[in-house]
């Protein structure tokens, strides 16, 4: 039996939870599930480890869950939540001694540049910095060490990005709109997780009514929400949600039959 885990480092929205400032129930909780880093997510299979995203919150993540080598990154797209903790990527390099795959979008993948300029240049370097390879997606399913791995396109508002699909688990955050031709590619799923920002409406985030649809559609044994906002208490909004639906919350690991 070949197995698949998926360990959530962060399941929050672009500010994290608590939110600076803010006095609210939920940012002043006691259950640690209120926590919530910006949204990434640490996958391993047969001894591989990857991880989806690399936000501002990296380098604690890495540290909390004892991230042990890091052999690809895939980015969903180019938002600050998603791509700033990129730099700290650094000691694996040091302990690897090599570079570190990284994927995305020729979108993604520009903006990435642009904002690590230094890492991709070939000006001398007088410091240490990321050693990195890029690999652009164009959509197409593509193998990622042995395992076949499947771009899923989602629309965040108007811009395009990326969920990813590993067998029977699907990994899809900042989305407001699932195209038909992207949901074909979700059938058959065992474990799904979905953008599901708040109650209330928003323009490029998906809500948990819109989300609980998407579920309905799909049928996915059990599916969990995540990129959640300081408008949901882990405990209260999960006991309102059905029985295969719960809240994603960081240092949640799931395992499925890959």
């Amino acid at each position: 039996m070949s197995l698949l885990s998926l360990t959530v480092l962060g399941s929050g929205t672009s500010v994290g939870v608590p939110s600076i400032g803010c006095d609210c129930a939920v940012c002043t909780s006691n259950d640690p599930r209120d926590n919530r880093l910006r949204p990434s997510v640490w996958v391993r299979y047969e001894n591989r480890d990857i991880v989806i995203d690399t936000t501002p919150d990296f380098r604690y993540q890495a540290l909390r869950v004892r991230i042990p080598k890091l052999d690809a990154i895939l980015l969903t797209h180019g938002h600050a939540d998603h791509v700033l903790g990129l730099d700290d990527v650094r000691p694996f390099n040091f302990r690897q001694s090599g570079t570190i795959p990284v994927y995305g979008s020729a979108a993604t993948l520009e903006i990435v540049r642009r904002i690590f300029q230094y890492v991709f240049s070939d000006d001398k370097k007088e410091s240490s910095c990321p050693k990195l390879t890029t690999h652009t997606l164009d959509g197409s399913p593509f193998d990622l060490f042995g395992r076949e791995v499947t771009p899923i396109l989602l629309y965040h508002g108007s811009m395009p990005v990326y969920g990813f699909r590993f067998g029977k688990l699907a990994y899809l955050t900042d989305h407001n709109h699932i195209p038909e031709e992207s949901m074909a590619l979700l059938g058959g799923l065992d474990t799904l997780f979905l953008d599901a920002l708040r109650y209330k409406p928003h323009a490029t985030h998906s809500t948990v009514a819109q989300s609980l649809k998407i579920v309905e559609a799909l049928q996915p044994r059990i599916t969990y929400f995540t990129h959640i906002c300081h408008d949901l208490g882990h405990q209260r909004a999960e006991s309102l949600l059905p029985a295969n639906v719960r809240l994603a919350y960081d240092g949640l690991t799931v395992t499925v039959d890959a």
